[in-house]
């Protein structure tokens, strides 16, 4: 696949606009590890592949196991994540997937229950950056792996 175009390149303030998204989360209180949990699940439910490949390998990187990123893709059946991280994935499916009702009280007040509001507006913010991140890859065909361009990215 090739990439259609490189935002980076042809507009450097929109992108850097995104990296300074990325910028505020990495000072927020969500742990990073969660964070990149989140940006693979996302992304997997997306389906971009550059970021399903760059927040693995980050991950990865970061000290996640691989039984976790294994399964991640069916984290509900999985043994492998913790009550928090459940409720962090569940507002993440569904914020991802919004629908018509939005994102459901019950998986919101799960997630608050795990998180300070301080840690649940990073949360919401790591789910609506890495959405944007996907739209912008997809849209793009942004190149998974070895070959893509450097740059932060998401």
């Amino acid at each position: 696949m090739n990439p259609r175009i490189n935002l980076a390149e042809l507009e450097p303030a929109a992108y850097q606009a995104m990296l300074g998204l990325e910028r505020y989360l990495s000072s927020s209180s969500l742990p990073a590890p969660l964070r990149e949990l989140v940006k693979l699940r996302a992304s997997q439910l997306n389906g971009c592949a550059f970021c399903v490949h760059l927040h693995s390998g980050r991950a990865r990187n970061g000290g996640e196991p691989d039984e976790r990123l294994f399964s991640l893709v069916a984290w509900r059946e999985s043994p492998f994540f913790s009550k928090a991280e459940r409720a962090a994935l569940a507002l993440t499916d569904a914020a991802t997937r919004l629908d018509s009702d939005g994102v459901p009280d019950d998986v919101w007040n799960e997630a608050a229950s795990h998180y300070d509001d301080r840690q649940l507006a990073a949360l919401v913010m790591t789910v609506a950056t890495v959405n944007a991140w996907n739209r912008i890859g997809v849209s793009t065909r942004m190149v998974a792996g070895p070959q893509r361009p450097d740059g932060d990215g998401n």
